[in-house]
């Protein structure tokens, strides 16, 4: 049996950026009204948290883990406030000390959500790329919370970009003569950008390195946006090199 506890916090922006300046270290004190501190025990219930209250208070929200001495939480029960995988523990604000001395290794951000996208951008990129975005695509980033950026599993780091972000790309990189119709709709965050081909109906998803030259050095991803869609949202896609 491991010493730690793997531990997940679905965790708003002001929250992460307190935890950024203690170097990852720790967790900040509560505030008055807030007596006791919730971390959890799977992600599958710190996403759900993330996607249903941090992205609609904040417009954003982020999944985050850390590691605790298994000795320390030995010394409180594991709270059940729902179904099976709905646990819990319940840290004392005044005990918070004791957890974060009790950290072993850096808080880490696992995965970042976003809120909608509004209208006015996708009508703006469009207008400038000269093609409608894939209704698969826009329906996904219009949602009340999408998959901005993180790691799916250990071996598996996916970053998705919204419109404005699409168009820089293609500005930035120029590679519409050597690969017509592309639209990149995310990376790697590295040298792998996810495309897909906006002459096509229904394109498949595919990996096209930013030395690329042609079409034909592209990897197939997944058969369809919405089969690539379905894979990130069970955290199951893996880049195929």
């Amino acid at each position: 049996m491991s010493s730690t506890v793997t531990l997940w916090r679905p965790t708003g922006q002001a929250e992460l950026n307190l935890v950024a300046q203690s170097g990852w270290k720790k967790w900040p004190p509560r505030l008055p009204e807030q007596p006791i501190f919730y971390p959890v025990l799977n992600r599958h219930y710190a996403t759900r948290i993330t996607r249903e209250w941090n992205v609609p208070q904040g417009g954003v929200g982020y999944v985050t883990s850390f590691e605790v001495n298994r000795a320390f939480l030995d010394g409180y029960q594991v709270q059940k406030v729902g179904g099976k995988d709905i646990l819990e523990y319940w840290i004392p604000a005044e005990e918070l000390e004791k957890l974060n001395a009790n950290i072993v290794g850096a808080i880490m951000e696992v995965s970042e959500y976003r809120g909608p996208i509004a209208d006015t951008e996708f009508v703006s990129a469009e207008g400038q790329i000269g093609h409608g975005f894939p209704k698969a695509w826009s329906a996904y980033l219009k949602q009340c919370s999408w998959l901005r950026k993180g790691w799916l599993s250990e071996n598996c780091y996916l970053r998705l970009l919204r419109p404005s972000e699409s168009l820089e790309t293609l500005v930035a990189w120029q590679p519409t003569k050597t690969h017509p119709g592309i639209f990149i709709i995310g990376d790697d965050g590295a040298s792998e950008h996810l495309a897909v081909d906006l002459r096509e109906s229904n394109p498949p998803v595919l990996s096209v390195n930013q030395v690329s030259r042609v079409w034909s050095d592209a990897i197939p991803q997944a058969e369809s946006l919405d089969a690539f869609l379905t894979q990130v949202e069970s955290s199951s896609f893996e880049f195929k090199l």
